[in-house]
């Protein structure tokens, strides 16, 4: 099983801003390395119970504690066992990204939620799907293509400063996340104890404002990019994702496949570019 990071080609564009603004440009590209992160799913009794975007590593304490928060089980007694899938996911290796669970009482298994009122997604045969074919279906599943946008340094390097003002002047201390326009005027900013659900929020809004697809807009914020994070700007239309923040592997690809310019590690006088170009100037 993959573990720790990975690795990919970064470029970092370094501003050198002075007294008139920003001025010379700079830009390297190397090998670089972000937090792994990819599907794990949990099966029982025949059911995907989940499918949960983790860091791969103590994958059975993640799923004994899913199935005890979501009440499934109430101690270590009510699991016999759960253990990777035996065999491999049709490339000739296990991708230890599914976990068959046997439980006491298996029909607690239906208790999952999403599947009380719904019919169970039938096990597949397969032990996971490697990663490529998680991101490529994802990919079809989008609503339509991105415009593809080219970073503009300046721009982006302001951004983790207004992420910052807005979030001070409320003085929640919560992850915020903002559309913004190329001319980087913010078109909306909304926070929430999760990255995730701040996005969900300026979605909504654009959905609201009838502003959908987000043809052109940067999804701006100062959580980690996740998969879920980037899947989410994708399904919305945003041309790129920017954070102050580190990204995750998953989100890395998914960005990639789909056209999607992705930007962190964020700040006044660098970005790294995990997927896209930047303008030249």
């Amino acid at each position: 099983m993959s573990r720790g990071n990975r690795r990919f080609a970064v470029t970092t564009v370094s501003v050198n801003t002075g007294p008139d603004g920003p001025g010379h440009i700079t830009a390297d590209t190397r090998a670089g390395t972000v937090p792994a992160e990819e599907p794990l799913e949990l099966r029982a009794a025949g059911k995907t119970l989940t499918t949960a975007m983790r860091t791969p590593g103590h994958d059975i304490e993640l799923a004994h504690g899913w199935l005890f928060t979501q009440g499934l089980i109430r101690d270590l007694e009510d699991v016999v066992t759960a253990r990777y899938c035996a065999g491999a996911a049709g490339t000739g290796e296990n991708t230890y990204n599914l976990l068959d669970i046997a439980l006491v009482e298996p029909e607690r298994a239906g208790l999952a939620p999403g599947l009380a009122s719904a019919p169970a997604k039938p096990a597949t045969g397969l032990c996971g799907v490697p990663v490529s074919q998680y991101v490529a279906e994802t990919v079809m599943g989008l609503p339509g293509p991105i415009a593809p946008m080219a970073l503009d340094p300046a721009l982006v390097t302001a951004l983790p400063g207004m992420l910052h003002d807005a979030r001070a002047q409320k003085r929640s201390g919560l992850n915020i996340a903002g559309a913004v326009h190329a001319d980087s005027s913010p078109v909306v900013m909304r926070e929430d104890v999760d990255a995730c659900n701040a996005a969900d929020k300026v979605i909504g809004h654009l959905m609201l404002a009838d502003a959908l697809p987000a043809n052109g807009l940067i999804l701006a914020t100062d959580a980690r990019a996740s998969y879920e994070l980037v899947r989410k700007a994708a399904m919305a239309g945003f041309a790129a994702v920017v954070t102050a923040a580190e990204v995750s592997s998953l989100a890395v690809e998914l960005a990639r496949e789909a056209g999607l310019a992705l930007a962190g590690l964020v700040s006044e006088s660098s970005m790294s570019i995990y997927a896209g170009e930047f303008a030249s100037v």
